[in-house]
């Protein structure tokens, strides 16, 4: 099973550890015990690209305006499918907006509805959507996410990924009024095949977000051992042992993901880590 890019050492080192430094890994437990009335409101596209055309020049409006215009005019397929892939790359390349970009894939995908295009969509929203701080974005990306695992699993119901996928947007992005119904989603996948790496990390989350540090510990350690080398892991252990606080363990991990680290500055900070903890 491929890996989705959120789980891989390449970009779990940067992500990882700004999180872990940062203490945004863990809502606090009021922001995951409320929901506000506002958290239930569910965002339209039409007012994330408002917002979103709020930050271009003159010239670039113009551009985009006209590319929007040849979407509603085109009535062939292949067509559509070209003026989509141009505003994601637009939004992607010259604005560097991520909302809009994902959007035109994501309708680009629903358009070709194919399991590959489908399912590159939807981890582009769930990937993006465990940093997201506003909780009506995260919301929104969480259901866009929902929707394209969905569709993917019409096409392909065998795909442990997509079905760990779609567990994944009710853990991380509160869709539904009972976290368990996507612990269940994944926790049959991994009870299935317990060597899915996808799988245990995302049940080890789900017990971490829920404040299960020692579940979560047995889930990466898992992980870890299926793959020694998964930097993400081995960090996620090294914080949940400095949350038990077991100094020698988080040392012991912190000083494990050092030689993995390839980014100076990050493993400085690592480093940094492990001192403050032996003094």
């Amino acid at each position: 099973m491929k890996k989705p890019q959120w789980i891989t050492v390449a970009t779990g080192a940067a992500l990882v550890i700004l999180l872990y430094f940062f203490g945004r890994i863990v809502p606090d437990k009021k922001s995951s015990t409320e929901t506000k009335p506002a958290d239930q409101a569910v965002l339209s596209i039409d007012t994330i690209l408002y917002h979103a055309k709020e930050r271009l020049s003159p010239d670039q409006a113009q551009r985009i305006t006209a590319l929007e215009h040849s979407v509603v005019r085109g009535d062939v397929k292949d067509q559509q499918l070209k003026v989509y892939h141009q505003l994601a790359h637009f939004w992607s390349d010259t604005a560097k907006v991520f909302e809009p970009y994902a959007w035109y894939e994501a309708e680009s995908a629903r358009l070709e509805n194919s399991e590959k295009s489908l399912t590159f969509a939807a981890h582009l929203f769930l990937d993006n959507l465990r940093n997201e701080e506003n909780p009506m974005l995260k919301r929104w990306k969480a259901l866009q996410a929902k929707d394209l695992f969905e569709r993917s699993l019409k096409i392909n119901p065998s795909n442990d990924s997509s079905a760990v996928g779609l567990g994944a947007c009710y853990i991380f992005g509160n869709i539904a009024d009972n976290p368990m119904e996507g612990i269940l989603k994944v926790r049959s996948v991994a009870e299935k095949d317990s060597t899915n790496v996808f799988a245990q990390s995302v049940l080890g989350y789900g017990s971490l977000i829920s404040g299960q540090y020692d579940r979560a510990i047995i889930r990466f350690q898992t992980v870890n051992r299926l793959q020694p080398e998964n930097l993400e892991a081995i960090m996620v252990l090294a914080d949940l042992y400095e949350r038990k606080a077991d100094k020698p363990s988080a040392i012991s991990w912190y000083s494990k993901a050092v030689p993995l680290i390839k980014n100076p500055a990050l493993k400085g900070e690592v480093e940094k880590r492990i001192e403050e903890l032996k003094k």
